[in-house]
């Protein structure tokens, strides 16, 4: 059971990681410090889209539409740090 947990934990940790980048690159493409033009920097953002897409797009789907402003990451990142600090530590151990 503890291997389990372990696994789900690193699992966590890994998406946690992957939706910061993912969060702190938007705003530095939105605030032009990071130009998609350069073919690393949008290689890397077409990639963590085509990554965190089928975790966004259930979510946008329940939230109700606020055009200019996308809350679907904000949700995923609060969901996956509840699920790594507080729920899976309360449950499994």
């Amino acid at each position: 059971m503890q291997s389990l947990f372990q696994i789900i934990m690193l699992l966590l940790d890994v998406a946690w990681f992957i939706m910061l980048a993912h969060i702190i690159m938007s705003w530095l493409i939105n605030f032009n410090v990071l130009n998609l033009g350069q073919q690393f920097v949008a290689q890397l953002w077409y990639g963590l889209n085509r990554l965190l897409e089928p975790i966004y797009t259930p979510i946008r789907n329940f939230l109700p539409n606020t055009n200019p402003l996308d809350l679907a990451p904000l949700v995923a990142f609060i969901i996956v740090i509840s699920l790594r600090d507080y729920i899976l530590p309360a449950i499994l151990l």
